[in-house]
């Protein structure tokens, strides 16, 4: 069985190294790549690795290699702390790269919109994570996480594990190992959904929006996000915007933004899915944002706006938990969230007040959102639900999609070629 250790801890950390240690033992001819130490840039969401290119990332950078390696690979494991229930910035910029591996084009699983494969077949997953302490919500978000990653990922078989300091990690690796063997993948437990007080609103002052997209003033996240602003400015809250791409990408930088965060009654987070999660950069912006906090106190409140490509906003899901349990690790006063579905395609980094018909259900839902966020009370239930509402059947979001596709390759001389497989010779 040729294996795959990709590893998303920091250098040195222990507990990845008895890990490896362990994993050493029982797979001797495992590859293993420490992936910060890696050369891989950040996705750039411009999905030329479907368009453009298809099936190469544009960035040619370690991330082709390791793409390719996965490919050729019959088991990858990712080894992680659990960070706010997902994937470390560190791992989580690999899985960002590895769309390549699928096509754009869409399919139907169990229901739902899903990307079509690549390629015949991938390799199985098993995904190893630590906590410092147990937590079984984040315990609970982490394996949905890794279910996720599998049905996008068409991983035939998918374990979650987690260290368990308790247990002899031999045996943990070893029962965990036996389970891919014997292609039983592992339970998915139900994303639970927290109560939410109201008891200790106060109005609120100063808002900073923080953009998570590379397309930063014109992605889909600032749109959403700097209507949700103008309405809380309306009301009396003093706004500020923050693009997470350009303002955490230097000590400086991260100093000076972490100062204007001190100074607010509230954060909201605005970004596009990636990979079922939040993109990388966005990730590595609330590791540091968490370590902060650790020893600066602050009250504060924080809620997230999520957008994804496809139809179902359910997909957020997972992206939005991963949110509510940084907030919770924080100390922070979370405020719920909303998700939208197809949002690229429906707003397209278009200000709302600069689109059709279409925007109004945006519009009532941020507007709503904003009349309870301004008082310091959670987003209420009827906003969730109005942007939530599907605004075009599946079946003919995948065939318009699919035309899409076609159109934007073909500017590139690649709309006959958008199903290659180039990490293997057909």
């Amino acid at each position: 069985m040729k294996t795959l250790i990709l590893d998303g801890s920091q250098t040195n950390d222990p507990t990845s190294e008895k890990i490896k240690s362990s994993l050493r033992t029982q797979i001797p001819n495992a590859e293993t790549l420490v992936l910060c130490e890696q050369k891989i840039g950040n996705c750039a969401g411009d999905f030329f690795c479907w368009v453009r290119s298809p099936g190469v990332c544009n960035t040619n950078d370690d991330n082709r290699i390791i793409a390719e390696k996965i490919m050729h690979s019959d088991l990858v494991i990712y080894l992680t702390p659990v960070t706010f229930g997902g994937y470390s910035s560190a791992l989580k910029r690999m899985v960002d790269h590895q769309i390549q591996n699928i096509t754009p084009f869409f399919t139907t699983i169990d229901g739902e919109i899903h990307h079509q494969p690549r390629y015949k077949n991938y390799p199985d997953v098993l995904t190893i994570g630590w906590m410092d302490q147990p937590d079984a919500q984040s315990e609970a978000v982490f394996r949905q996480l890794v279910h996720r990653n599998a049905i996008n990922m068409y991983a035939s078989t998918s374990v979650s594990g987690l260290v368990n300091r308790e247990s002899n990690l031999d045996e943990q690796i070893q029962s965990w190992l036996n389970e891919i063997k014997n292609a039983s993948s592992s339970p998915v437990p139900a994303l639970s959904k927290t109560g939410i007080s109201c008891a200790d609103a106060t109005p609120v002052r100063r808002a900073v929006l923080l953009v998570g997209s590379p397309r930063t003033r014109k992605s889909t996240s600032a749109s959403l996000g700097g209507y949700l602003m103008e309405q809380l400015n309306s009301r009396g809250v003093e706004t500020e915007t923050i693009q997470i791409y350009t303002s955490f990408n230097s000590a400086e930088r991260t100093c000076l933004t972490l100062e204007k965060l001190d100074q607010t009654d509230l954060v909201v987070l605005a970004f596009p899915l990636y990979v079922d999660s939040l993109p990388a950069p966005v990730i590595a912006a609330l590791e540091k944002i968490a370590a902060h906090r650790a020893t600066v106190k602050v009250e504060q409140r924080f809620a997230a706006i999520a957008n994804c490509g496809f139809p179902e906003a359910s997909h957020n899901d997972t992206a939005l938990a991963i949110c509510e349990q940084f907030a919770h690790e924080t100390g922070m006063v979370w405020l719920d969230a909303l998700a939208l579905g197809g949002g690229q395609g429906l707003v397209g980094g278009v200000p709302l007040k600069d689109m059709d018909g279409r925007a109004i259900p945006l519009k009532k839902s941020l507007e709503l959102a904003a009349a309870s966020l301004a008082l310091g009370i959670p987003i209420p239930q009827q906003a969730r639900d109005i942007i939530e509402k599907p605004f075009i059947p599946n079946w003919m979001y995948k065939l318009f999609g699919g035309i899409g596709w076609r159109q934007q390759a073909k500017q590139y001389g690649a709309d006959k070629i958008l199903r290659r497989r180039p990490y293997f010779s057909d």
